[in-house]
């Protein structure tokens, strides 16, 4: 082997030495970001839960201000109750099957 093929093959090595350095580095961001991408994930699902539960609340909290209301909004009082006996209606129709 002559020295221009040494000196060609060190080359060769320290640039190969290198690329598996940054492979490793790669590796090592890529499971940093999974990790961070499941934790964000995790906060959206928490995130989501929230607002369903929110929403729950406040659609709960409307219906107790229309059937607390004093008779000044009779119509709106009857439709709500009307919708609520609705979905009652579904999901007896729904354990029925």
């Amino acid at each position: 082997m002559t020295k221009e093929e040494k000196e060609l093959l060190q080359t060769f090595e320290a640039r190969i030495r290198h690329l598996i350095h940054l492979h490793d580095e790669l590796k090592r961001e890529n499971h940093g970001l999974k990790q961070l991408l499941e934790e964000k994930e995790q906060e959206i699902e928490k995130g989501l839960a929230d607002y369903k539960k929110l929403e729950s609340d406040y659609s709960n909290l409307k219906t107790a201000m229309t059937i607390s209301l004093n008779g000044s909004d009779v119509k709106e009082t009857k439709l709500r109750l009307s919708k609520l006996v609705r979905e009652v209606d579904k999901c007896i129709a729904l354990l029925n099957e």
